[in-house]
């Protein structure tokens, strides 16, 4: 961490108007700002808000490619983050910054840490939430995988099929819901049954705007089209609340040609050959021509 000259001067004459500014970015893109000073910061284009009860506790900051975590931020009291929004997961892996800020002059900080909030746990009427650093990305697998199914997302950057095609999309109106996973869901143009299965429903209005859900079974009903999630919106849904549905992608070769013509960019490797061909072994019955195995 390199500390500009302008704060390094102010940290030497000994004076001490210095407090620590937090921004939040979630993952809808709504940026929260909170300060432990007395009074309302503002940079960046972001109010930090003071009075919030945040704090934190002292970050481990480490040379080479360890993941250097906070224990925690302390405290979430502000009225800016709910229970309801931390239950409903509004704040998994959002982005976090920390800066520490000569309050006299807020051009005078430095960069503390960025990275993201891991587990958020509430204790008594607060909440604690795990800090991790960039380098946590570095413990995921990287690199591609020899494997029969497509390892691409679908829509993403090496899938490239666009999912905003209404072949492939449509938006609806929820009406019903139980459980807050099984949804009837009504306006919804022909598609065959399951072809949203392994896809996604994304809430665009009511209190659960925002978030998303896999599903896991898609059939037509009577009148109303059904979708299961693997997992429950964790916010209320309401009759009447809208809804985006995707195509589902089981990952198949003959999927990606057939459902969405996109051959080209599947990301798998169909013709490895599988457990049963490793496991072979040439037979006095039968013909051994040294052909493939089918």
């Amino acid at each position: 961490m390199s500390v500009p000259n302008d704060l390094q001067a102010h940290l030497d004459s000994g004076s001490a108007t210095l407090c620590r500014a937090w921004a939040i970015t979630r993952r809808d893109g709504m940026v929260l700002g909170f300060t432990d000073h007395d009074r309302d910061l503002s940079f960046e284009g972001i109010a930090f808000h003071a009075d919030t009860g945040m704090s934190a506790r002292s970050l481990s900051q480490t040379t080479g490619l360890s993941v250097d975590n906070s224990a925690a931020i302390g405290a979430l009291s502000s009225d800016a983050i709910t229970e309801d929004d931390i239950a409903a997961g509004r704040y998994d892996g959002a982005a976090l910054r920390i800066w520490l800020v000569n309050w006299t002059d807020f051009e005078q900080r430095v960069l503390l840490f960025a990275g993201s909030l891991g587990e958020l746990t509430r204790k008594g009427e607060s909440f604690e939430a795990e800090l991790r650093g960039l380098a946590e990305v570095l413990n995921q697998p990287q690199g591609r995988v020899y494997q029969t199914p497509c390892a691409a997302v679908l829509g993403d950057s090496a899938c490239r099929v666009d999912t905003s095609r209404p072949e492939f999309m449509t938006e609806c109106a929820v009406g019903s819901v139980s459980e807050g996973r099984i949804f009837g869901l009504e306006g919804v143009p022909y598609f065959r049954s399951g072809w949203f299965a392994n896809g996604r429903l994304e809430i665009l209005s009511g209190q659960a705007a925002g978030l998303i859900g896999a599903v896991k079974v898609d059939w037509t009903g009577a009148d109303t089209r059904m979708i299961e999630l693997w997992t429950a919106i964790r916010a209320p849904v309401a009759p009447g609340d809208a809804v985006r549905l995707i195509a589902g992608c089981d990952k198949r070769a003959s999927t990606c040609r057939a459902k969405f013509d996109n051959f080209v960019n599947y990301r798998g490797f169909p013709h490895i050959p599988g457990e049963d061909w490793l496991i072979s072994y040439p037979t006095r019955s039968g013909v051994n021509d040294g052909k493939g195995l089918k």
